[in-house]
């Protein structure tokens, strides 16, 4: 005797591969399906329907295919609430705790789909289902106070922050996952040609300008765009570049780990990045010890802010931000020397303000660094805007898996990307 069950697939789930990812996965479980209804879209903005029977020969099969489904855009025919479940302790979910995607996800409470906020990968999902008022329509809340009711809320919670009682989504069931689509040919303004590939080539001035201009559409927008930087952008002298990008707008904020802050401010006190004479090329006397003497001189000052309101550092990204305040958040890492005060050493405290920033950011620029790339990616929804630069072409291509719907990236010299990149935006 076989299971079965009935999905149903909408959107323009033709062109952007859902349709044959589903059917895929499906013969990859050992399942079988059956089209029953299939109406195609037959103009560029009119979205396509299927109704399959999905078939496995065991109720639990078929759970793990719809499970694969699922991510991928599926949702079951005649859909139930989403279950409910109590966290038993702080940071303890419940078994078969439902773990999101970073696409847009909504869930079905009381009849209703509501929109989970916060949305990122690997998290949990709470709901709270709301306050109604007292027979007089009075409440706590000022709202409450006009509408009577507060209707039920949804939100993402990464594990370490759960709380006992939470209220926490289990199963597969009321939970509708949202893939966006990619766009089409000139649709999305400049954000078109943003199709998910890499190019492997020298940066062209063509490809260049239209980063330039998503960059442009999006502060235009106003948005806010997010630079991720590692310390080989200061090596390969950029770093001018982008200290401009933030001093004009450009560039709204900074994640980034000990190293590149230290590098670019001991490139403004000595002229070297790493002891290496940034002019010459040449490792002068004493180059080595350029970084610790820089993180020495920051410490005595009290930390970045300080030691620029001091008049210790003069120029660079690092000054830029300060100046203009752009806010950046310095990780840290087991490797880091000193390190600057301004870095968080505490892990899990790096990663909540590394997902506040990412919550924050319209767009995206990964400049040369894969593990600060890689916690940014984690956080950010697949809506976000992504640009991804690097050297190596395995980390470039990491760091596009991740299910963006509007990301490109260039296997490239981040020193030759940067100034092309600020020439177009600022020499106009």
């Amino acid at each position: 005797m076989t299971a079965t069950r009935t999905v149903e697939l909408e959107g323009h789930i033709i062109d952007s591969g859902m349709m044959g990812r589903c059917f895929g996965l499906i013969m990859d479980m050992d399942g079988s399906f059956e089209v029953e209804q299939f109406d195609i879209g037959r103009h560029k903005h009119e979205e396509s329907y299927a109704r399959l029977a999905v078939s496995a020969d065991t109720e639990h099969d078929l759970r793990s295919i719809l499970h694969e489904l699922h991510q991928n855009g599926a949702t079951l025919l005649d859909p139930s609430d989403a279950t409910l479940e109590p966290a038993p302790e702080d940071q303890v979910v419940p078994t078969d705790f439902y773990s999101t995607t970073n696409h847009p996800t909504k869930v079905r409470v009381d009849d209703e789909w509501i929109p989970v906020d916060n949305i990122e990968m690997d998290c949990a999902v709470v709901v709270e289902r709301g306050t109604r008022g007292d027979s007089d329509g009075a409440s706590d809340d000022e709202e409450l106070r006009e509408r009577g009711a507060v209707g039920p809320k949804a939100y993402t919670k990464v594990l370490n922050a759960v709380e006992e009682g939470d209220m926490i989504v289990t199963g597969e069931a009321g939970i509708r996952v949202e893939p966006p689509e990619r766009p089409r040919g000139d649709e999305g303004g400049a954000f078109g040609f943003m199709q998910g590939g890499v190019s492997s080539e020298r940066p062209s001035e063509s490809l260049i300008a239209k980063v330039a201009d998503a960059v442009e559409e999006t502060k235009q927008e106003g948005g806010n765009v997010l630079a991720v930087c590692g310390p080989a952008l200061i090596h390969s002298g950029a770093a001018d570049d982008l200290a401009r990008l933030v001093r004009e707008g450009y560039v709204d904020a900074i994640s980034a780990g000990n190293g590149f802050a230290v590098h670019d401010i001991e490139r403004g006190l000595y002229g070297t990045s790493l002891g290496m004479d940034m002019e010459t090329m040449e490792h002068p006397r004493k180059g080595h010890k350029h970084h610790i003497y820089t993180i020495s001189e920051i410490i005595r000052a009290g930390g970045i802010e300080a030691a620029v309101e001091d008049g210790v550092i003069t120029e660079g990204i690092m000054y830029e931000c300060v100046e203009n305040d752009a806010p950046y958040v310095l990780a840290g890492s087991i490797r880091d020397d000193g390190p600057l005060p301004d870095t968080i050493t505490d892990a899990v405290e790096a990663q909540n303000a590394i997902r506040e920033q990412a919550r924050d950011a319209d767009m995206v620029l990964m400049l040369a660094t894969l593990l600060h790339s890689v916690a940014v990616g984690n956080c950010l929804p697949s809506t976000t805007r992504v640009v991804c630069v690097d050297i190596n072409p395995s980390t470039v291509t990491q760091l596009l898996d991740r299910g963006s719907a509007q990301a490109i990236g260039m296997v490239s010299d981040i020193g030759t990307f940067v100034p092309m990149l600020a020439d177009n935006l600022l020499d106009q």
